[in-house]
């Protein structure tokens, strides 16, 4: 009955638009499990000239597949009517008799601007750029030495009295960036038009725009704003045209006025294979470094986290000021991987009903422990091969084929490559901008040649021995 009715529907609306076909191409581009999982959920309830209502059974659904899938989705649907640029989800939980009822209440609901909870409003797939987290304000933000020139200026940007434009920030991961980010968006959302994306976020809309020969939109979109903030900025090095396109947009929003926030993991001056003239317009604001937060700041943030997580879990978890003192004396480099250690803990405290001691809190968080003992740079790796080979690192990095240095050279990299989860193009780069091929060369060569000389296995042992575990006696 229900399908039925739904293809009557369908034909008396509009005869090209078929939702079978639209499914089976939904099956084609995300395969069997994908659509039998969610796809296969949604069900055509009304067409209009522009948009398309779609019921699904429950928000949990909804949520997956605007998460997920949207984009290719309605890209999809346009493949079939290229007028339809949005798309409405209704939670139906109705039994499939009952279908046909609730789409002839759907017209007067809206022309009645009927309010209905159970209602989404997706506008197009822009719509989805501006994921700002609600629960990332201002007010539980909490402030330390070591962020607060960050947080203030973060903060006169929302309150129009900042003269710097664009702001800059940078540290390293989970030091704080991306909450500053959404606090200033969650601030300036009501009053401005506010776009907060992350740059992997931008370039993907944009290489879709080229291919869907829709740029003018894209332009419009991004230009129109009064306030743009762009999470993680340095992923858009190498990318030229991307490049090309956000300079002209960056240059528009500062002619008009526009506020501007990046986040990024380095200063202006470090980001690789990013034009000049970009990394000028980001020095000529305000630039900020968010250092790694003192014992202070990392006690408070464990607090306050642990009084959020009380009151979340209804269960007031008493922990002992020695394992705070112990957890943020060992956890230094990210506030992230801080607030994971208190979770285990508070995990560990919910599962035994009672609070871990001291040697079982070095037990549960051991990964995370020796994660901060022993991280392996590349940086590491060559200051440390040169030490053992009596080079300079200038030496290393040279065009210089001297045999002296190029087993040295080819050793580095086969270490960078066997402890490091870098790319080949990344090892390239850290080796004065080598291709990849020479970097698969020089992986090669140390694998063949440990096959044959005892001698060099030795030797790269004792240099693995010293960037693992630090042992100097070693060399």
């Amino acid at each position: 009955m229900k399908n039925s009715f739904i293809q009557n529907f369908k034909q008396k609306n509009q005869e090209n638009f078929n939702w079978e076909t639209i499914q089976d191409d939904f099956k084609n581009k995300f395969g069997q499990d994908v659509y039998e999982s969610w796809l296969k959920k949604m069900s055509l309830l009304e067409i209009n000239s522009d948009n398309l209502l779609i019921s699904v059974p429950t928000r949990f659904i909804r949520d997956w597949i605007t998460s997920r899938y949207l984009d290719n989705v309605i890209q999809i649907i346009k493949t079939h009517n290229k007028s339809i640029n949005r798309i409405e989800f209704r939670i139906n939980t109705l039994k499939n008799d009952e279908l046909s009822n609730q789409i002839k209440t759907n017209n007067d609901d809206r022309k009645n601007n009927v309010n209905n909870d159970n209602i989404t409003f997706i506008k197009d797939t822009f719509i989805q750029y501006n994921r700002i987290d609600p629960n990332m304000n201002f007010e539980n933000f909490i402030v330390g030495s070591s962020n607060s020139l960050a947080y203030e200026a973060s903060k006169k940007i929302t309150e129009n009295t900042s003269s710097y434009n664009p702001l800059y920030l940078y540290s390293g991961v989970g030091m704080g960036k991306t909450h500053l980010l959404n606090a200033i968006g969650l601030k300036l959302k009501q009053e401005k038009k506010v776009m907060f994306i992350s740059a992997e976020r931008f370039m993907y809309h944009f290489v879709k725009s080229i291919k869907s020969n829709d740029m003018i939109k894209f332009k419009d979109y991004f230009r129109n704003t009064d306030v743009l903030l762009i999470d993680d900025i340095q992923f858009m090095n190498g990318k030229e045209a991307l490049q090309e396109e956000f300079f002209h947009t960056f240059s528009a929003l500062l002619e008009k006025g526009s506020k501007i926030v990046f986040t990024a993991d380095r200063p202006p001056s470090k980001l690789s294979r990013i034009q000049e003239r970009i990394k000028s317009r980001f020095s000529g604001g305000l630039v900020i470094d968010i250092q790694n937060p003192d014992l202070n700041l990392r006690l408070d943030i464990l607090k306050n986290k642990l009084s959020e997580l009380n009151v979340l879990n209804g269960k007031n978890i008493e922990i002992s000021e020695d394992i705070k003192n112990f957890v943020c004396s060992e956890i230094k480099s990210s506030v992230r991987e801080l607030v994971g250690a208190l979770n285990r803990i508070v995990s560990f405290s919910r599962i035994y009903s009672r609070v871990p001691s001291l040697s079982e809190v070095r037990i549960i968080l051991k990964d995370l422990l020796n994660i901060n003992e022993n991280k392996v740079t590349i940086d590491n790796i060559q200051t440390i091969v040169c030490k053992y080979f009596k080079i300079s690192k200038n030496e290393m990095l040279s065009s210089r084929r001297s045999r002296y240095l190029v087993r040295p050279r080819q050793t580095a990299i086969y270490l960078a490559k066997m402890l490091t989860s870098k790319s080949l193009p990344e090892i390239g780069r850290y080796f004065s901008n080598r291709d990849h091929t020479t970097v698969i060369h020089s992986v090669k060569t140390i694998e063949k040649l440990r096959k044959e000389d005892n001698e060099l296995n030795i030797k790269i042992d004792t240099l693995k021995n010293k960037i693992l575990y630090n042992k100097e006696d070693e060399i």
